[in-house]
């Protein structure tokens, strides 16, 4: 595994290497009182794309888009916006001056103007009225401009606190757990416009969230955070599945951690031999994915093993299977057909795992 510092220079947030990069934090650092909220941050994010930063409550990822945004100053590093350093321990520039919008958690909407009045608002005394109709149709709420905020669906309202956040046309905008206020039913769905949205206008957006499916589903890019550090950045695929350390595997899902032993580029465990980095040697813990492990009744040389557990989802069911020597894995798969305990199975890896030194 590659250290965090080669991971940053090869995958930065939004990493199309021939983008230009727009928000760039250098070994930014920032205490309150005697809490280090933010530890020495490395991260960029280039033209166009959508990061996210992903982590449990208080792990510190608020706290740096506040930094990004102009809201608090920096302890230590720098930050640059559009190729302007915009804070450092001798330079600060004002939040309004960089070029930065931010959608908050709770939309921080005026409730006594309009839908209009309100993405107005971002462009002072005198707005520009095409402006403001463009980008109301670019979400989707042409039509609804003389309503109110309390007039509106969540879903609605979190569109007119985007639509406020694109019309002064910012170099990045910055969302806040965005979602957090949707009921479980609305989010998949607005998410999905969010991102669709972002798309067409073409602006580079960094989302802050605790929700792992969140970040998966709507960034390009991901930096997960845990106490104030970024532990591993990288393509939604390549930190579910190639997780950097154990906790970044137990944060982002199930997982469960077989013994192995490595040697030349092999680990062999209880469910065979995988591929490991050449690196390797000696004691390790494969650290495997339920979506890795398949089952079924043939005898395609997979492992005997019984069913002692199943959760049944309907659209999917996660199935705890013992081998022989008494140790257990799980297996995620579609909801038919359905095991249940007492089924005798075979198990087989048939998807990507990762191997880590054993602690």
């Amino acid at each position: 595994m590659d250290s965090l510092e080669d991971q940053i220079a090869a995958c930065p947030i939004g990493g199309d290497g021939e983008a230009p990069v727009i928000v760039s934090c250098n070994g930014v650092s920032k205490s309150f009182g005697a809490v280090l909220a933010v530890d020495d941050v490395s991260l960029s994010l280039r033209a166009g794309e959508i990061g996210a930063l992903l982590g449990p409550s208080g792990c510190g990822k608020t706290t740096l888009l506040r930094l990004i945004a102009g809201f608090e100053a920096p302890d230590a590093g720098s930050i640059d916006v559009a190729g302007q350093r915009v804070a450092s321990k001798t330079d600060f520039i004002a939040a309004e001056k960089r070029g930065v919008a931010m959608v908050f958690q709770e939309y921080a909407l005026f409730p006594h103007m309009t839908v209009e009045q309100n993405v107005g608002y971002a462009l002072g005394r005198r707005p520009d009225r095409q402006r403001v109709a463009k980008v109301l149709k670019m979400v989707g709420l042409d039509g609804l401009e003389s309503r109110r905020p309390d007039q509106l669906s969540g879903g609605q309202q979190q569109r007119v606190a985007l639509a406020r956040a694109l019309a002064p046309t910012p170099s990045v905008i910055l969302l806040d757990e965005p979602f957090s206020n949707l009921d479980a039913s609305m989010r998949e769905h607005v998410r999905g416009e969010v991102r669709q949205i972002l798309r067409t206008a073409g602006v580079s957006a960094l989302l802050v969230t605790h929700d792992q499916e969140e970040a998966l589903s709507l960034a390009d890019t991901v930096a997960v955070m845990n106490e104030g550090q970024i532990e591993q950045i990288g393509t939604p695929e390549e930190i579910y599945g190639q997780p950097a350390t154990r906790w970044v595997a137990s944060f982002l899902g199930e997982i469960d951690t077989l013994p192995g032993e490595a040697s030349g580029g092999v680990a062999s465990c209880a469910l065979g031999d995988v591929r490991v980095s050449p690196q390797l040697s000696g004691a390790v813990d494969i650290l495997i994915r339920p979506e890795s492990v398949s089952v079924g009744t043939g005898h395609d040389g997979g492992y005997d093993a019984i069913v002692v557990e199943r959760i049944y989802y309907g659209h999917d069911q996660i199935v705890t299977l013992e081998l022989s020597g008494g140790v257990r894995v799980r297996s995620r798969s579609i909801g038919f057909p359905a095991w249940h305990p007492g089924d005798r199975l075979q198990v087989r890896l048939t998807g990507p795992v990762t191997a880590l030194v054993r602690a």
